[in-house]
């Protein structure tokens, strides 16, 4: 199984920065995508940014221009650069890895416990 370690997150005031990073673990056939959605009170997760094992990226439409995924593969860490931060981005953020596990060669997602960034304005 993947075993997902979230960093970073906290409290920062409107316009501020804050950088989250998420390390994978546990032994699979292939890591295909690792990302980051958020959970505000009374709404549903939504995506945040998604990059794939060969680097392409897809961003939310709220965060374009402001959230930068980048990933380390040899780590396989990925990491979510928050900039212009606005109190509608406090939410719990979750990080999630797309992979094929041995045995079916199926792919899964499976999910970090979560890191709470709260932005006041």
């Amino acid at each position: 199984q993947v075993q997902l370690v979230e960093s970073g997150g906290g409290s920062v005031q409107a316009g501020g920065s804050l950088s989250l990073s998420c390390a994978s673990s546990g032994r699979v056939f292939s890591r295909l995508a690792m990302g980051w959605y958020r959970q505000a009170p009374g709404k549903q997760r939504e995506l945040v940014a998604t990059i794939a094992n060969g680097g392409s990226t897809d961003y939310g439409d709220s965060v374009k221009g402001r959230f930068t995924i980048s990933r380390d593969n040899a780590k396989n860490t990925v990491y979510l650069q928050m900039n212009s931060l606005k109190p509608e981005d406090t939410a719990v953020y979750y990080c999630s890895a797309r992979v094929v596990v041995y045995g079916t060669y199926s792919a899964l997602s499976f999910w970090g416990q979560g890191t709470q960034v709260t932005v006041s304005s």
